[in-house]
């Protein structure tokens, strides 16, 4: 029984080394707290630490933009100046994709946004607005570069507001005053060519508006349609065949592909008046045309309030850019013979 008591005894005391032996353990301790023990402190930098802008952690924003050109690019540019201007350098980080034209590549791209978990998505031009509209229902969603939201997303009895998870910016500048700077311009022309991608609504939409202002001016309109890039120089062809002067309104094909239309209307003596600025620049004389990088930048704006809980989306009407600007490609109206009237601004 003794022999029993002092083994017993033995292992108490080697059991109590051991155990004193763990506590002074610095990689012990460290084991316990990085298993979440009682003692474990988070990070400095954990996700409740301010930013600079004083909101917790950073906003991922995805951007869908439908193809590169000047117009959408600019707009893209607005939007993320004004982000960083309002939260600062580091707060909004960004994933962007573009669809070269393609629907289906818009879809794939917003799929995407949303396995990312992004908090908005901006929508530069039509087809990535569809695309978003079909996929969430829950994110928000910012159009811009968007001529007619009621064309667009088939929506009955436009107020301003789109409802629901979605609004944003329009790019649409006055159609009369387009029609009025074609009679500006052209006071002796007769037939008037409207030439368009027939694969965007946005497109159709002002061609339909402009031509009945320009027939109540007393001109003949004839619509000119092309598919898609590869039947657009022939359609312009026809175009230049049937018309005095050519109107082409934002449409992002033709936008894309200025050079090809340049190649066809100037050899044929045919002014194109634009609906904006970097189609003007490429292919036509003038055109009354509002900035795209002020309607991107008006659309961060709106983002920011939405992503600090300042705004509720499905209550934000749409906005417009808040004037448009006369303005003359100086080398195309050379080649053509062209005087630009007083109060025309040179594009840069």
């Amino acid at each position: 029984m003794k022999k029993m008591k002092r083994l017993l005894a033995l292992f108490l005391s080697l059991a109590m080394v051991f155990a004193l032996a763990a506590c002074s353990n610095p990689s012990a301790q460290n084991t316990q707290q990085s298993q979440g023990g009682e003692d474990s402190q988070p990070p400095a930098s954990s996700a409740g630490e301010e930013t600079p802008s004083g909101e917790a952690g950073t906003y991922l924003v995805g951007i869908c933009q439908q193809m590169t050109h000047d117009a959408l690019d600019a707009a893209t540019q607005g939007f993320k100046d004004a982000l960083t201007d309002i939260f600062g350098e580091g707060v909004v980080e960004y994933t962007e994709g573009n669809a070269s034209g393609d629907f289906v590549n818009c879809g794939t791209i917003v799929d995407g946004f949303i396995s990312e978990g992004v908090d908005l998505i901006l929508a530069n031009a039509t087809y990535p607005l569809q695309a978003a509209r079909s996929a969430t229902a829950d994110i928000p969603i910012l159009g811009t570069s968007v001529t007619d939201y009621a064309t667009a997303l088939e929506l009955d009895d436009w107020t301003g507001t789109v409802g629901g998870n979605i609004s944003g910016t329009s790019d649409l500048a006055p159609l009369d005053q387009q029609a009025a700077m074609i009679q500006e311009l052209f006071p002796d022309a007769e037939t008037v060519g409207l030439l368009y991608c027939s694969a965007e609504p946005n497109s159709a939409y002002q061609v339909t508006t402009i031509q009945g202002y320009l027939e109540e001016m007393g001109y003949t309109c004839a619509s000119y349609a092309f598919n898609d890039a590869n039947d657009l120089p022939s359609v312009a062809q026809s175009a230049c065949d049937g018309s005095d002067v050519i109107y082409i309104p934002t449409d992002n094909t033709a936008a894309a592909n200025t050079e090809v239309i340049a190649n066809v209307v100037i050899p044929a003596g045919v002014p194109v008046v634009a609906g904006e600025s970097g189609i003007c620049s490429g292919c036509g004389v003038a055109t009354l045309s509002i900035s795209y990088y002020d309607l991107g930048y008006t659309t961060g704006v709106m983002a920011a309030q939405i992503l600090k809980g300042e705004a509720d989306i499905s209550t934000m009407a749409v906005e417009y850019a808040p004037e448009a600007t006369k303005m003359y490609n100086a080398a195309n109206c050379q080649a053509l013979g062209i005087t630009p009237p007083e109060g025309y601004e040179a594009i840069g």
